[in-house]
């Protein structure tokens, strides 16, 4: 090897050398995610995020992230595992984050399992604007049903039938969303009670079975209320009691009581 070519190994390694790196969950902090009151179980998870650093702020960081919650969690209940919930959060208060409704999607095995061989699949949407001023875009599907007894393995409906169906289904959907608030809006959502009437009203067209609103986005939202916000958070989650039904046993009486009969009696 010729002499003083391998300069780097005489200087002692590179300028500076490498950083010691820490582990980055020190400088994190935990905080509850609190479900709007249309749900049953409002602690719904905890989320991350790193601590108030200079200019860069905590709590700032975690408004408008968005969490996907699943709603057989947020209600207690099996049943209702294929629909995923979109939370939004929109403030932090101490070490919770209040939420809002941000969007509901089917779970893919959902829709999978609904998707058959010898039915037509029928699907529409359409963009709403709900009283508080959330326009909202909603995804319906549904499929033609077979009538009974029938003999032919198929059951296609005709185009015509099909634009019929999509216009029914964009009808009710624009009525049902249009006159209520976002809010009473998730409460039609989760029992699927569109998607009943969308097929009770199209029967006369062609029978449809599994009418579902497989999508719903929120596209556009109202300036923030922090009023309303606290609304939809404020009447669950501490139980209020309920009024005492018997009598105050004697015993319980307090003194001072006691002392203000016991004047009187002497009176």
């Amino acid at each position: 090897m010729a002499v003083g070519k391998n300069k780097r190994l005489t200087k002692g390694g590179k300028k500076g050398g490498k950083k010691k790196m820490g582990d980055p969950f020190l400088k994190k902090e935990w905080y509850d995610i609190k479900a709007p009151s249309m749900f049953s179980v409002r602690q719904c998870g905890k989320t991350l995020v790193s601590r108030t650093q200079g200019t860069k702020i905590a709590t700032e960081e975690l408004k408008g992230r968005v969490l996907e919650v699943n709603l057989a969690d947020l209600n207690n209940d099996e049943d209702q595992a294929s629909k995923k919930i979109r939370l939004c959060i929109e403030e932090v208060q101490g070490r919770n984050c209040l939420t809002d409704f941000h969007g509901m999607t089917l779970t893919r095995d959902k829709i999978c399992s609904l998707i058959k061989k010898w039915h037509t699949l029928i699907e529409a949407n359409v963009d709403v604007k709900t009283t508080d001023n959330y326009v909202v875009r909603m995804f319906a599907i549904g499929f033609t049903k077979k009538m009974p007894d029938q003999v032919a393995s198929s059951c296609y409906a005709q185009t015509a039938q099909i634009r019929k169906i999509r216009k029914k289904m964009t009808d009710i959907m624009t009525a049902e969303a249009g006159k209520v608030q976002l809010r009473e809006l998730v409460k039609k959502l989760i029992p699927e009670s569109i998607g009943k009437e969308i097929e009770k009203q199209t029967q006369g067209i062609f029978p449809l079975k599994d009418c579902l609103i497989r999508k719903v986005k929120i596209l556009k939202k109202p300036k923030f209320d922090i009023t309303k916000l606290m609304e939809l958070h404020g009447d669950g989650g501490d139980d209020a009691g309920v009024d005492m039904l018997r009598p105050e046993d004697e015993a319980a009486v307090n003194t001072l009581t006691a002392d203000v009969q016991a004047a009187q009696e002497d009176e």
